[in-house]
């Protein structure tokens, strides 16, 4: 009897342990608020290359949803070029660095590669499928009104949203371990 008894607390032991280890913590619920796993995008540059939210996975990455056409966005451009400059040679506390995950909703690709170039947007990730407010981006965001942003971790997950100005550099700065 004591051996079925301790055969049996053997493996009830060893089931649990190979309980506990196969059953991680659960990844995060996919949505728009913070704390939740950023959705993907995938759409194409103005050279027709798609571009995918995830194969910048590992960064600090803000999706900054604009247009040409939008009086308030190239207003903001300004401060979102300021905040690739501070922080695209920062050394981050988990993240490999940072990334600006743009999302046009031009419709017109001429006026929107214009826009990039005036406003100085140097960084290359700049998508859109041209279809302006029924973009499938937007639709997938809930975007409604531009501009708008996400700021997700390196493992994709949103810490801040539409952030404006230094609110945008103090939201970063929390990542940050030292600038180079």
């Amino acid at each position: 009897m004591k051996k079925i008894i301790g055969f049996t607390l053997v493996l009830f032991i060893v089931g649990s342990f190979a309980f506990i280890s196969t059953n991680k913590s659960p990844q995060a619920q996919i949505g728009l608020n913070v704390g939740q796993k950023a959705p993907e995008l995938a759409f194409s540059n103005p050279s027709g290359k798609t571009i995918t939210l995830s194969s910048l996975k590992g960064n600090m990455v803000l999706i900054d949803y604009w247009a040409s056409w939008c009086g308030p966005c190239r207003r903001e451009n300004p401060a979102v070029v300021a905040a690739y400059k501070k922080y695209q040679s920062a050394k981050f506390k988990s993240a490999k660095g940072f990334k600006i995950y743009s999302v046009s909703l031009d419709q017109d690709k001429n006026r929107w590669m214009n826009a990039i170039k005036q406003d100085k947007l140097e960084w290359t990730e700049h998508v859109s499928d041209l279809k302006g407010w029924k973009s499938a981006a937007a639709a997938q965001y809930k975007v409604n009104s531009i501009p708008a942003s996400w700021l997700i971790d390196e493992n994709g997950i949103i810490v801040a949203k539409n952030l404006r100005g230094a609110a945008l550099d103090q939201a970063i700065d929390k990542y940050v371990k030292s600038f180079k």
